[in-house]
C-alpha cells in the first residue's frame, strides 16, 4: 500500500466516533498460575490515537489488548471506554461494537469478500441496503477493486486479505479497534506497504487503537504513543516514539530499543521534513547548453540532470554521452533508479536508496512531480547535526 498524505499530529482533534480507553489497576490472574499475567497495569490511551503495546513474549500486552473486549475477562480493576466500564457491557455486544484484526486475518474462507465485511451488520440486523452502501463505501476506504467484492478470501493475495479484516473491523464505525500483531504473518515488502496505507487510513478515520506488536520497528513507525511492558505487563515507559528513543527511561527500555537508536530516528521523520538537493532538470529538445549551465549552478550537488516531462514527472538521468548531443534526447541513457516520496518515512526512504545500491534518488509530490532529490549524504549529515534531535521533537512526533 502506497504511503499516503500525512495524518494530523497528535494535537489534531480525534474522529468524531473515537473513545478513550483506560486501564485502572487492572491485574490478570490465570487459576494455576503463581504470578498475575498482568498486573495493577494503569494506562490511559487518548481517543483517536494509536496506542502501541510492545514488549518480550510473555510479558502480557496481548492478554491487556483482549480484556478490553472481555475475550479476556480482568481478575480486578477497571477498564473504561469513551469513562464507561466494559464490565456494564453485555460481552457478546461489547466485541460486536469493537473492531479486532488479527494476524492471521480470521476471514470466512466459505463466504465473499463483501459477506465478510458486513458480518457484524449482518448480526446487528442492518437494512440491506445500508449494508451494501456500507461494503461499498469500504472497499473504497482501503483501495480494494469493488469487483473483487464476490471472490473468496483465498482468491486474494495475504495483503489483500489483511485489508479485508481492517474493512471488517470497521464496519459498524467503531470507537476503538484492537489490533493484534495484524501485520505480522505478512512478507517484509507487503507488511512496508500495509504498514503505510493504515497510516493513511488512520489519518482519515482518526480511531483510538491498541496495537499488539513485538517489534520495536513497527512500534515507532505505527504509534502515537508506545508502552514499552516488560513481565506481568509492567509498563516501563507509555511515550511517544521521539521521547522514547531519546531519553529512554531505564536500562530496559534502553536495551529493548536497541543500540542503532540513531536509525530508528528516521522512522519519526518523513521525506518532506527534511532540506532536499535541487534538482537540475531537462526536457526532451531543450538545449543541452542550457543544462549544462544549471549543473554549474552552485545550489546543485549531482552530476547529472534528469529528464522530466512537460508534467515534471522524472523519467532517467541523463548521461556524458547524452549531454554531448545539440539537444536533449526524448530517453535518457541511464535508468531513473528508486522515485521517493515526500510522504515517504525518511527509514525507508534510506532503505530504499541501499537496496538500489545508489547515492541519490529523486522525490515526488502528490501529483508525481519531482520536488528534490534527496541522497544518503543528506540523512547522514542530518543525523550527526547537534540539533536534529531537537527539530524532530518539534516538527513531528509521528509522521503519518
Amino acid at each position: 500500500m502506497p504511503t499516503g498524505d500525512a495524518a494530523p499530529d497528535s494535537q489534531s482533534q480525534p474522529h468524531a466516533g473515537a473513545s478513550s480507553v483506560s486501564y485502572e489497576n487492572v491485574t490478570k490472574r490465570y487459576e494455576g498460575s503463581a504470578e498475575p499475567a498482568v498486573d495493577k497495569l494503569t494506562l490511559e490511551v487518548a481517543a483517536g490515537e494509536i496506542c502501541i503495546l510492545v514488549g518480550p513474549s510473555g510479558c502480557g500486552k496481548t492478554t491487556a489488548m483482549r480484556m478490553v473486549n472481555r475475550t479476556v475477562e480482568m481478575t480486578s480493576g477497571e477498564i473504561r471506554i469513551g469513562g464507561h466500564s466494559v464490565r456494564d457491557r453485555d460481552p457478546a455486544k461489547l466485541r460486536r461494537e469493537i473492531g479486532y484484526v488479527i494476524q492471521q486475518v480470521g476471514l470466512f474462507p466459505h463466504r465473499t469478500i463483501a459477506q465478510n465485511i458486513a458480518t457484524v451488520p449482518t448480526l446487528l440486523g442492518w437494512p440491506r441496503e445500508r449494508i451494501r452502501a456500507r461494503t461499498a463505501e469500504l472497499l473504497e476506504l482501503i483501495r480494494l477493486d469493488p469487483e473483487l467484492a464476490d471472490r473468496f478470501p483465498a482468491q486474494l493475495s495475504g495483503g489483500q486479505q489483511q485489508r479485508v479484516g481492517v474493512a471488517r473491523a470497521l464496519a459498524v464505525d467503531p470507537p476503538v479497534m484492537l489490533m493484534d500483531e495484524p501485520f505480522g504473518a505478512i512478507d517484509p515488502i507487503n507488511r512496508e506497504r500495509l504498514q503505510n496505507e493504515f497510516l493513511r487510513l488512520q489519518a482519515e478515520i482518526r480511531k483510538t487503537i491498541l496495537f499488539v506488536t513485538h517489534d520495536i520497528d513497527e512500534a515507532i513507525k505505527m504509534g502515537d504513543r508506545i508502552a514499552v511492558m516488560r513481565e506481568q505487563g509492567r509498563v516501563e515507559q507509555f511515550a511517544t516514539p521521539a521521547e522514547l528513543l531519546m531519553e529512554p527511561a531505564t536500562e530496559f527500555v534502553e536495551d529493548f530499543v536497541g543500540a542503532d537508536r540513531a536509525l530508528k530516528r528516521l522512522a519519526l521523520m518523513r521525506v518532506r521534513d527534511i532540506s532536499l538537493w535541487v534538482a537540475p532538470l531537462a526536457t526532451a529538445g531543450e538545449p543541452t547548453a542550457a543544462v549544462r549551465a544549471k549543473l554549474d549552478s552552485p545550489e546543485v550537488e549531482v552530476r547529472y540532470p534528469l529528464l522530466v516531462d512537460a508534467a515534471r514527472r522524472p523519467l532517467g538521468w541523463l548521461s556524458e554521452r547524452d549531454l554531448r548531443a545539440e539537444t536533449v534526447p526524448e530517453r535518457a541513457d541511464s535508468p531513473l533508479g528508486p522515485v521517493l516520496e515526500l510522504d515517504d518515512v525518511m527509514r525507508d526512504a534510506l532503505a530504499d536508496l541501499l537496496q538500489a545500491g545508489v547515492q541519490y534518488a529523486a522525490v515526488v509530490d502528490g501529483a508525481g512531480a519531482v520536488a528534490g532529490i534527496l541522497s544518503v549524504e543528506i540523512i547522514s549529515e542530518f543525523l550527526a547535526s547537534p540539533g536534529a534531535k531537537q527539530d524532530e521533537l518539534e516538527a513531528v512526533e509521528r509522521p503519518k
